[in-house]
């Protein structure tokens, strides 16, 4: 049975160690990478969030904890498999056959996009939070560095990426956009609280809302309600 096995390794390591089944086993690890990461991500965020903020039974909890962990495991997987298979085919069939071309990974990454983190659920017809969690995570960092593109010497826009400019600009830019993301959300919070993102609006409620009510020494202290 041990040299059975022993064989069964053998042949599996000559499998992933030949380069004409790269390109394939790498969209294998991709969906393999992006579920492990899914999971370390967003188990210890979900389970802190939700026992503490969430009403319900312990095993209403779980429930909770274990979908969104799912979801969010799954979809990333997902989303790097339908990237790693795009970029494949295009690299195979694409105008520059062999090789990839300059916009492989933003097509690739539209589809993927569309696909997976785009689609409405089948039965609520709502976008997930957690989709929506990540997507936005995602673009927070798309502008950050598109902002940070644009003053770089020699890439960023006319003007503004020139070394003096964009020393200066970056220099006084995180202060004002710090400033102004909180203005922002704040006066969001305020007067539209129901346009917020469950889990922002939630957490806000928690530090803003709920720190004007007390009956007591022990709502005040130690327990919010």
């Amino acid at each position: 049975m041990s040299s059975a096995l022993e064989g069964l390794k053998a042949v599996a390591e000559r499998i992933v160690l030949d380069p004409k089944y790269h390109d394939i086993l790498a969209v294998a690890k991709a969906a393999r990478n992006g579920a492990v990461y899914g999971t370390k991500v967003r188990f210890p965020h979900a389970l802190v969030m939700i026992l503490l903020f969430r009403s319900g039974t312990i095993r209403e909890k779980a429930g909770l904890i274990f979908r969104a962990t799912k979801t969010h495991a799954r979809n990333l997987a997902k989303f790097a498999t339908v990237y790693k298979l795009t970029c494949l085919f295009l690299k195979q069939f694409g105008s520059n056959q062999g090789k990839e071309g300059p916009y492989d990974s933003f097509i690739a990454g539209l589809l993927g996009g569309y696909i997976v983190f785009g689609q409405r659920g089948k039965r609520s017809g709502k976008i997930s939070s957690v989709n929506q969690q990540i997507v936005i995570y995602v673009f927070a960092r798309v502008v950050l560095a598109l902002a940070r593109l644009a003053v770089k010497p020699g890439y960023g826009l006319p003007g503004v990426s020139t070394p003096a400019n964009s020393k200066t600009i970056s220099y006084y830019a995180w202060p004002v956009f710090a400033s102004v993301a909180w203005a922002s959300v704040m006066h969001l919070f305020k007067w539209h609280p129901a346009e917020l993102q469950p889990s922002l609006r939630g957490s806000m409620t928690y530090i803003y809302a709920d720190s004007d009510h007390w009956d007591g020494l022990r709502t005040f202290m130690w327990h919010n309600k």
